[in-house]
């Protein structure tokens, strides 16, 4: 079961620097911690930025990911009942 929270998204591309990254969006800063803290233990490379104004104006946190990691992200969320917006590749 997805925790999902409506969320504003645009089509619009990242910089050529984000190319093969995604980003997973969420409701609340605190949600953003916790999932950096389980990416950091189950070895996936993530960090947190600053949410994308042209994704989100919600949360200020957003977890930036190599995209090709979006599914194993979007179980390891749902698996730790941890909510989440949306995951948008840059």
């Amino acid at each position: 079961m997805r925790h999902s929270m409506p969320w504003k998204r645009s089509s619009g591309g990242g910089s050529m620097g984000e190319q093969g990254m995604a980003v997973v969006l969420f409701p609340t800063t605190q949600m953003a911690i916790r999932a950096e803290q389980l990416f950091r233990a189950e070895g996936i490379q993530a960090k947190l930025i600053p949410t994308p104004r042209h994704l989100s104006s919600a949360c200020g946190l957003a977890l930036r990911f190599s995209s090709a990691q979006s599914e194993r992200v979007r179980r390891l969320l749902e698996g730790a009942h941890i909510p989440y917006g949306d995951i948008c590749e840059l």
